[in-house]
């Protein structure tokens, strides 16, 4: 599937601050960028980075006073494939060496604390794809999506009690429960297609089978039409935004359509 995606950012900065951008969406194998260009308002100096291991784009900048900062990009995404209950959960032993830290408990997710939850909830399930698919049917039954109930401090185990949250809550909680069960676990934002109203979103992805599986907790948008941005082990690694002093977001849009790919001609 062909994606046409428009993204503005516009912030205000006080004086000079640096800042490290995530907008862009990532270089791999399974998305291929046909087209893109950033637009920033202002005279800057780019320092450009690309994570030779997830294909994940940032740039570093110093930035002063009202910036707007665009993207604007073509990206084909092929034929997202949809978990299947039977994808296989491998030993830890089977695992490449930079799939391990996503088995580890971090800021946002502390999965060692909802473990034993986790392990006695689930042990009924199937190991593998099927417990990730019961986690997120445990999510969709037992969280409400709320705005307002969380803020940028909380945690999946905050989330676990207040059972509510945004797309960020649920994929920390899908995260945390995930990686208590022992299956290797990464936050993920994503520009998605037919999310109402259209935003940023956050979702997750699982190694199983020797690959990564992109899932959404919410259920708010299609597999099929989400371009990867960043990944990371929970939304500290994934903000799209991360500056080096206090600045203001004055506004956020976000436009992902599909584009209409033009039938082949007859030889």
């Amino acid at each position: 599937m062909q994606l046409k995606v428009v993204a503005t950012l516009v912030y205000r900065f006080d004086h000079e601050t640096p800042v490290i951008v995530a907008i862009e969406p990532a270089r791999s194998s399974d998305q291929t960028i046909l087209s893109d260009r950033l637009l920033i308002d202002q005279p800057a100096e780019l320092i450009r980075d690309e994570d030779p291991a997830t294909g994940v784009r940032r740039f570093r900048a110093v930035l002063s006073g009202q910036v707007s900062i665009q993207y604007q990009g073509v990206i084909d995404n092929g034929a997202r494939p949809f978990l299947q209950a039977g994808a296989h959960q491998h030993a830890w032993a089977e695992l490449p060496a930079e799939v391990l830290p996503y088995l580890l408990p971090s800021r946002f997710c502390p999965s060692d604390s909802l473990m034993r939850f986790a392990q006695r909830e689930f042990s009924d399930i199937e190991a593998g794809g099927a417990k990730v698919l019961a986690v997120v049917d445990w999510l969709q039954e037992h969280v409400d999506y709320v705005h307002g109930v969380s803020n940028a401090q909380t945690t999946a185990e905050q989330t676990f009690i207040d059972r509510a949250g945004v797309c960020r809550d649920f994929s920390h909680l899908g995260i945390a429960l995930c990686r208590a069960l022992n299956l290797p676990a990464r936050a993920v934002s994503v520009y998605a297609a037919e999310l109402n109203p259209p935003d940023f979103h956050a979702v997750f992805e699982v190694f199983l089978d020797g690959r990564w599986w992109l899932v959404d907790p919410t259920r708010l948008a299609p597999i099929e039409g989400m371009v990867r941005i960043a990944a990371g082990r929970d939304a500290a690694d994934i903000a799209f935004l991360t500056s080096g002093s206090l600045c203001q977001c004055l506004s956020q849009w976000v436009e992902v359509t599909r584009v209409e790919e033009e039938p082949a001609e007859a030889a």
